[in-house]
C-alpha cells in the first residue's frame, strides 16, 4: 500500500508544473474581465440587431410554409375564382 502511495504521489508531482502560480493567473482573470467590459458595449448593440434579424428569419419561413400548406389544403387561386364566379352567374 505504501508502494502505490509513492507510486501516486510521484506521478503526480509533474502535473503541478502544468498549473499557474496566483500571481499569473490574477492577471490572466483580469485581462479576461478587461475584456468583457470592452465587449460589453457592442454586444448590447448588437443584440436588437441580432434579434430582428432572426425574427425576420424564422418569420418568413413561417410565412412560406403556411402559405405553402394553404395552397396544398386547396385554397383556389385567381384563376379558379374566375371560373366560379363566371359559373355562379
Amino acid at each position: 500500500m505504501l508502494q502505490l502511495f509513492f507510486a501516486v504521489a510521484f506521478s503526480a508531482v509533474p502535473l503541478t508544473l502544468y498549473v499557474p502560480p496566483i500571481r499569473s493567473l490574477n492577471l490572466f482573470v483580469e485581462t479576461i474581465e478587461d475584456m468583457l467590459r470592452q465587449t460589453t458595449l457592442y454586444t448590447l448593440r448588437a443584440y436588437p440587431r441580432i434579434r430582428l434579424g432572426f425574427s425576420r428569419i424564422f418569420g418568413s419561413i413561417f410565412h412560406l410554409s403556411s402559405f405553402s400548406h394553404t395552397q396544398l389544403a386547396g385554397s383556389p387561386n385567381v384563376e379558379q375564382r374566375n371560373l366560379l364566379e363566371k359559373f355562379k352567374d
